[in-house]
């Protein structure tokens, strides 16, 4: 039991145990070789692609590690890098086929490991939970 932990300890067992049990299951899925750090850009990208600038502001991660992260998920077959056509200067990361499926099934496991979070505290506390935990990390 962690007791009276202050929020960043209880934060981090949170994010910790999730991420294990995420990563965990989407390698049981033939998703082996991602780790936590490429959720930095698979958690933030759009199916139509998404630049790197944005991804960098949405996942609060410096542009030269979200652009080693893109590198990394390129050479692992997650996502390729396309003109932009709003902005031919601009590059869009893409989701690849195998980057779609990945996306599929974090969705798939989060639904499952957020179910089961609503049965172990009560749905209606878990949705009060969420809802208070997303109005406190909001960015200004």
């Amino acid at each position: 039991m962690l007791g009276m932990s202050d929020i960043g300890v209880l934060s981090a067992h949170l994010l910790a145990s999730f991420q294990k049990e995420l990563f965990t299951r989407l390698a049981e899925a033939g998703h082996e070789h991602l780790r936590p750090r490429h959720g930095a850009i698979m958690a933030y990208l759009a199916a139509g692609g998404t630049r790197a600038s944005e991804l960098s502001e949405r996942s609060g991660q410096h542009k030269q590690v979200v652009g080693t992260l893109i590198d990394e998920l390129e050479r692992l077959g997650y996502v390729t890098r396309q003109p932009d056509p709003a902005d031919r200067r601009a590059k869009l990361v893409v989701p690849t086929e195998l980057g779609r499926d990945q996306m599929a099934q974090a969705k798939r496991i989060i639904a499952d490991i957020e179910a089961r979070l609503a049965r172990q505290v009560g749905s209606d506390r878990f949705a009060s939970f969420k809802a208070v935990f997303a109005e406190i990390t909001t960015r200004s």
